[in-house]
């Protein structure tokens, strides 16, 4: 399995086998094999025909594991779509340090980006990622969530505390050979973003997936089917969760997703802003090993340039 990060732990087919084989012995004979999709936080393997296995690829990925465990229950009979199923958490074994999971396999395909619409296929879709964004952020948050830490992540808080590591991003990009867009512009953006009212300040916290992008959703007949991989799940300001519509949806399914969701226009280009620091982050750490996280990110990244357009033009 391809090295991702430098802490990386080493993590193969044998060691899934033993691990699962130990834990869960009427699972043992079960096929399993790498899942070509395999993500940055965790290596997947298909167990068998109903069951996905999930170990954390750094040190600390028990965590993620935990809050998964304890939070996705509450949240998952609230959404109008499938999230993944916890049947099994596997305590750290045969040299392997981390906590790691088993979950119910779903079926269903990454979506082809953008999704063109509306008056289609992507009109269906972009109601259902409106639905899904909704639920989450409407569910309400006990007192116990507000007081976990494992719930608190940097994408849940305001917009201005991004602004020096993103600007750290950009000069990184900078550096990197081949990488087509217009750095310049994606920082008259993200000045424009800081200069925002409220950008700055905290809102009342609310539920949010933290990584709503293309990779952690499955589709089937067009629509949305699924939201995958919790472990972004966070309570804070929702407004990250917006970035899905600059990766995943063309202008007009864009439009249509905003409308639905009755967003305003400073909350708005502050999601647009999440979607560009999200991609800028990318390009630097994974531009030599996951490429097409990277392309996605690239694309992503023109669309903000593209619906900021009018800005760029009047020297905004």
């Amino acid at each position: 399995m391809t090295p991702l990060h430098e802490d990386e732990i080493e993590i193969d087919l044998p060691l899934a086998r033993a691990l699962v084989d130990a834990a869960l012995p009427h699972l043992a004979g079960r096929p399993l094999r790498p899942v070509d999709a395999s993500g940055s936080t965790n290596a997947l393997f298909r167990l068998g025909a109903d069951h996905l296995v999930r170990l954390p690829r750094q040190p600390g990925g028990s965590e993620t594991i935990d809050k998964e465990a304890r939070w996705l229950p509450h949240v998952a009979v609230a959404l109008p779509v499938a999230a993944p199923k916890i049947v099994a958490v596997g305590e750290p074994n045969l040299g392997y340090p981390e906590r790691w999971s088993v979950v119910c396999w779903t079926d269903g395909e990454t979506p082809d980006v953008p999704v063109a619409g509306p008056d289609g296929p992507a009109d269906g879709f972009a109601r259902d990622l409106a639905d899904f964004v909704r639920a989450l952020g409407e569910l309400q948050v006990p007192p116990d969530a507000l007081t976990d830490p494992a719930l608190r992540c940097y994408r849940g808080e305001p917009l201005a505390a991004m602004d020096a590591t993103t600007r750290d991003y950009l000069a990184d990009c900078r550096q990197l050979p081949g990488l087509d867009l217009d750095l310049d512009a994606c920082l008259r953006i993200w000045e424009t973003a800081m200069a925002l009212s409220g950008s700055g300040e905290a809102v009342a916290p609310r539920w949010l997936h933290g990584d709503l992008l293309a990779e952690n959703l499955l589709v089937r007949n067009g629509r949305l089917a699924a939201v995958l991989d919790f472990g972004c799940l966070s309570v804070g300001d929702p407004t990250v969760d917006l970035i899905v519509a600059w990766e995943v949806l063309d202008p007009p399914s864009r439009e249509l997703f905003r409308s639905l969701l009755g967003v305003d226009e400073v909350t708005w280009l502050r999601g647009r802003a999440w979607a560009l620091a999200i991609a800028l982050m990318t390009f630097p750490y994974y531009w030599q090993t996951m490429p097409e996280r990277c392309a996605a990110r690239l694309a992503m990244a023109r669309a903000v340039l593209a619906d900021a357009a009018p800005l760029l033009q009047n020297g905004g």
